[in-house]
Protein backbone atom coordinates (compact mmCIF):
# COMPACT_ATOMS: atom_id res chain seq x y z
CA UNK A 1 0.00 0.00 0.00
CA UNK A 2 1.25 3.47 -0.93
CA UNK A 3 -0.16 6.75 0.30
CA UNK A 4 0.66 10.45 0.42
CA UNK A 5 -0.67 12.05 3.57
CA UNK A 6 -0.18 14.87 6.06
CA UNK A 7 1.13 14.54 9.60
CA UNK A 8 0.39 17.14 12.28
CA UNK A 9 3.60 17.69 14.27
CA UNK A 10 3.70 18.53 17.96
CA UNK A 11 4.27 22.15 16.88
CA UNK A 12 1.03 22.05 14.86
CA UNK A 13 2.82 21.97 11.50
CA UNK A 14 1.40 20.06 8.54
CA UNK A 15 4.11 17.73 7.23
CA UNK A 16 3.46 16.06 3.89
CA UNK A 17 4.84 12.55 3.59
CA UNK A 18 4.74 9.45 1.42
CA UNK A 19 4.57 5.99 2.96
CA UNK A 20 4.72 2.59 1.32
CA UNK A 21 4.12 -0.41 3.57
CA UNK A 22 6.14 -3.49 2.70
CA UNK A 23 6.13 -7.09 3.93
CA UNK A 24 9.77 -7.30 5.03
CA UNK A 25 10.98 -5.89 8.39
CA UNK A 26 12.94 -2.94 6.97
CA UNK A 27 12.00 0.65 6.09
CA UNK A 28 13.99 2.88 3.75
CA UNK A 29 13.88 6.50 4.93
CA UNK A 30 14.69 9.05 2.21
CA UNK A 31 15.66 12.57 3.31
CA UNK A 32 15.69 15.11 0.49
CA UNK A 33 17.86 18.16 0.00
CA UNK A 34 17.38 21.90 0.52
CA UNK A 35 14.44 23.27 -1.52
CA UNK A 36 13.49 19.83 -2.85
CA UNK A 37 10.17 17.98 -2.48
CA UNK A 38 8.35 14.70 -3.11
CA UNK A 39 8.52 15.02 -6.90
CA UNK A 40 12.24 14.27 -7.15
CA UNK A 41 13.59 11.52 -9.38
CA UNK A 42 15.35 9.72 -6.53
CA UNK A 43 12.05 9.35 -4.69
CA UNK A 44 10.46 7.79 -7.77
CA UNK A 45 13.35 5.36 -8.16
CA UNK A 46 13.47 4.39 -4.47
CA UNK A 47 9.69 3.95 -4.36
CA UNK A 48 9.92 1.40 -7.18
CA UNK A 49 12.87 -0.30 -5.52
CA UNK A 50 11.04 -0.63 -2.21
CA UNK A 51 8.05 -2.24 -3.92
CA UNK A 52 10.31 -4.63 -5.81
CA UNK A 53 12.16 -5.63 -2.63
CA UNK A 54 8.93 -5.67 -0.56
CA UNK A 55 10.26 -3.27 2.07
CA UNK A 56 8.61 -0.17 3.48
CA UNK A 57 9.52 3.31 2.26
CA UNK A 58 9.06 6.70 3.91
CA UNK A 59 9.91 10.19 2.74
CA UNK A 60 8.67 13.65 3.70
CA UNK A 61 8.69 17.33 2.84
CA UNK A 62 10.14 19.42 5.66
CA UNK A 63 8.33 22.61 6.68
CA UNK A 64 8.83 25.33 4.08
CA UNK A 65 9.24 22.69 1.36
CA UNK A 66 6.73 21.38 -1.17
CA UNK A 67 3.20 21.27 0.23
CA UNK A 68 4.17 21.17 3.90
CA UNK A 69 3.23 24.20 5.97
CA UNK A 70 5.31 27.31 6.60
CA UNK A 71 7.76 29.63 4.87
CA UNK A 72 11.25 28.27 4.22
CA UNK A 73 12.95 31.29 5.81
CA UNK A 74 11.22 30.57 9.15
CA UNK A 75 12.93 27.20 9.65
CA UNK A 76 16.37 25.66 10.07
CA UNK A 77 18.18 22.35 10.19
CA UNK A 78 17.15 21.74 13.81
CA UNK A 79 13.46 21.90 12.86
CA UNK A 80 13.87 19.49 9.97
CA UNK A 81 15.85 16.98 12.01
CA UNK A 82 13.22 16.96 14.75
CA UNK A 83 10.32 16.76 12.28
CA UNK A 84 11.94 13.78 10.57
CA UNK A 85 12.50 12.01 13.88
CA UNK A 86 8.95 12.68 15.04
CA UNK A 87 7.44 11.33 11.82
CA UNK A 88 9.64 8.23 11.80
CA UNK A 89 8.68 7.41 15.38
CA UNK A 90 5.00 7.96 14.55
CA UNK A 91 4.51 5.99 11.33
CA UNK A 92 7.38 3.49 10.93
CA UNK A 93 6.37 0.05 12.16
CA UNK A 94 9.57 -1.90 11.44
CA UNK A 95 12.40 -2.33 13.92
CA UNK A 96 15.02 -1.71 11.23
CA UNK A 97 15.57 1.36 9.07
CA UNK A 98 18.07 2.39 6.41
CA UNK A 99 18.66 6.13 6.21
CA UNK A 100 19.23 7.60 2.74
CA UNK A 101 20.11 11.29 2.63
CA UNK A 102 20.64 13.50 -0.42
CA UNK A 103 22.70 16.70 -0.01
CA UNK A 104 21.24 18.45 3.07
CA UNK A 105 19.32 15.24 3.70
CA UNK A 106 22.67 13.57 4.31
CA UNK A 107 23.27 15.97 7.20
CA UNK A 108 19.78 15.31 8.58
CA UNK A 109 20.36 11.56 8.28
CA UNK A 110 23.65 11.76 10.15
CA UNK A 111 21.96 13.69 12.97
CA UNK A 112 19.27 11.01 13.14
CA UNK A 113 21.82 8.22 13.59
CA UNK A 114 22.42 9.22 17.21
CA UNK A 115 18.72 9.79 17.88
CA UNK A 116 17.58 6.47 16.38
CA UNK A 117 20.71 4.36 16.80
CA UNK A 118 18.88 1.25 18.03
CA UNK A 119 17.05 0.78 14.74
CA UNK A 120 19.47 2.18 12.12
CA UNK A 121 20.91 -0.65 10.02
CA UNK A 122 22.52 1.35 7.22
CA UNK A 123 23.32 4.85 6.00
CA UNK A 124 23.54 6.00 2.38
CA UNK A 125 24.80 9.51 1.70
CA UNK A 126 24.26 11.00 -1.77
CA UNK A 127 26.37 14.13 -2.34
CA UNK A 128 26.13 14.68 1.40
CA UNK A 129 26.32 18.27 2.62
CA UNK A 130 26.91 18.14 6.38
CA UNK A 131 27.44 21.50 8.08
CA UNK A 132 26.79 23.25 4.74
CA UNK A 133 25.29 26.36 6.33
CA UNK A 134 28.65 26.96 7.98
CA UNK A 135 31.19 25.41 5.61
CA UNK A 136 29.66 26.36 2.24
CA UNK A 137 27.57 29.40 3.05
CA UNK A 138 28.74 31.39 6.06
CA UNK A 139 32.48 30.96 5.50
CA UNK A 140 32.16 32.22 1.93
CA UNK A 141 29.71 35.07 2.40
CA UNK A 142 30.93 38.66 2.12
CA UNK A 143 30.87 40.98 5.13
CA UNK A 144 27.92 42.77 3.55
CA UNK A 145 25.94 39.55 3.21
CA UNK A 146 26.79 38.47 6.75
CA UNK A 147 25.63 41.83 8.10
CA UNK A 148 22.37 41.53 6.14
CA UNK A 149 21.67 38.07 7.59
CA UNK A 150 22.63 39.04 11.14
CA UNK A 151 20.24 41.98 10.96
CA UNK A 152 17.38 39.58 10.26
CA UNK A 153 17.01 40.07 6.52
CA UNK A 154 16.83 37.16 4.08
CA UNK A 155 19.67 36.83 1.57
CA UNK A 156 18.74 35.23 -1.75
CA UNK A 157 21.73 33.16 -2.79
CA UNK A 158 22.01 32.40 -6.53
CA UNK A 159 21.54 28.75 -7.47
CA UNK A 160 22.41 26.80 -10.60
CA UNK A 161 19.40 24.55 -9.91
CA UNK A 162 16.56 27.05 -10.34
CA UNK A 163 15.25 29.66 -7.92
CA UNK A 164 17.72 31.37 -5.56
CA UNK A 165 18.14 29.95 -2.05
CA UNK A 166 16.54 32.09 0.71
CA UNK A 167 19.16 32.23 3.46
CA UNK A 168 17.78 33.40 6.80
CA UNK A 169 19.35 34.11 10.17
CA UNK A 170 17.64 31.03 11.58
CA UNK A 171 19.01 28.76 8.86
CA UNK A 172 22.56 29.95 9.49
CA UNK A 173 22.65 30.07 13.27
CA UNK A 174 20.19 27.44 14.54
CA UNK A 175 22.56 24.59 13.79
CA UNK A 176 25.41 24.74 16.31
CA UNK A 177 24.54 21.55 18.21
CA UNK A 178 24.06 19.62 14.99
CA UNK A 179 27.43 20.32 13.36
CA UNK A 180 28.95 16.90 12.69
CA UNK A 181 32.19 17.14 10.72
CA UNK A 182 34.31 17.53 13.86
CA UNK A 183 32.53 14.70 15.68
CA UNK A 184 33.05 10.96 15.80
CA UNK A 185 29.85 8.94 15.42
CA UNK A 186 29.98 5.20 16.04
CA UNK A 187 28.12 3.28 13.35
CA UNK A 188 27.49 -0.42 13.92
CA UNK A 189 26.19 -0.75 10.37
CA UNK A 190 27.36 -0.26 6.76
CA UNK A 191 27.95 3.26 5.42
CA UNK A 192 27.73 3.95 1.68
CA UNK A 193 28.71 7.35 0.29
CA UNK A 194 28.27 8.60 -3.29
CA UNK A 195 29.66 11.80 -4.78
CA UNK A 196 29.96 13.18 -8.30
CA UNK A 197 33.36 14.43 -9.39
CA UNK A 198 31.59 17.18 -11.35
CA UNK A 199 29.66 18.41 -8.32
CA UNK A 200 30.03 22.21 -8.28
CA UNK A 201 27.73 22.71 -5.26
CA UNK A 202 29.21 20.43 -2.60
CA UNK A 203 32.88 19.52 -2.88
CA UNK A 204 33.82 15.83 -2.84
CA UNK A 205 35.89 16.49 0.28
CA UNK A 206 32.67 16.57 2.29
CA UNK A 207 32.13 12.88 1.60
CA UNK A 208 35.80 12.13 2.24
CA UNK A 209 35.62 13.91 5.59
CA UNK A 210 32.53 11.90 6.47
CA UNK A 211 34.57 8.70 6.39
CA UNK A 212 36.36 10.07 9.45
CA UNK A 213 33.14 11.18 11.15
CA UNK A 214 31.11 8.02 10.62
CA UNK A 215 33.08 5.28 12.36
CA UNK A 216 32.04 2.08 10.61
CA UNK A 217 33.99 -1.07 9.84
CA UNK A 218 32.10 -1.30 6.55
CA UNK A 219 32.39 1.96 4.61
CA UNK A 220 32.42 2.33 0.83
CA UNK A 221 32.72 5.66 -0.96
CA UNK A 222 31.88 5.76 -4.68
CA UNK A 223 32.95 8.64 -6.92
CA UNK A 224 30.96 9.13 -10.10
CA UNK A 225 33.30 10.48 -12.79
CA UNK A 226 30.59 12.33 -14.70
CA UNK A 227 28.21 12.84 -11.80
CA UNK A 228 27.01 16.31 -10.81
CA UNK A 229 25.43 17.35 -7.51
CA UNK A 230 22.06 15.75 -8.21
CA UNK A 231 23.46 12.28 -9.05
CA UNK A 232 20.20 11.61 -10.88
CA UNK A 233 21.52 10.23 -14.15
CA UNK A 234 20.68 6.63 -15.02
CA UNK A 235 24.19 5.34 -14.23
CA UNK A 236 24.30 7.23 -10.92
CA UNK A 237 20.96 5.86 -9.78
CA UNK A 238 21.85 2.33 -10.88
CA UNK A 239 24.89 2.25 -8.58
CA UNK A 240 22.93 3.71 -5.70
CA UNK A 241 20.17 1.13 -6.18
CA UNK A 242 22.67 -1.73 -6.29
CA UNK A 243 24.29 -0.74 -3.01
CA UNK A 244 20.94 -0.13 -1.35
CA UNK A 245 19.62 -3.48 -2.53
CA UNK A 246 22.59 -5.19 -0.89
CA UNK A 247 21.94 -3.32 2.36
CA UNK A 248 18.30 -4.39 2.28
CA UNK A 249 19.22 -8.05 1.80
CA UNK A 250 21.76 -7.91 4.62
CA UNK A 251 19.16 -6.34 6.95
CA UNK A 252 16.30 -8.77 6.28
Amino acid sequence: MSKINFFLSKNKEQIRYKLIQGKKPVTIIFLHGFMSDLTGKKIQVLSKLSKKEQVSFLTLEYTGHGKSSGQLSDYGIDDWINQSKELIEKVVKTKKIILVGSSMGGWIGIALISKLKKIVKGFVGIASAPDFTKEIMWKNFSKKTKFMIKSGKTYYMPSSYGNPYPISKKLIFDRSKYLVLNKKIKCNFPVRLFHGLKDTVVDVNFSIRLTKTLLSNDTIITFQKNGDHSLSQTEDLKKIKNQLTNLIKDSC
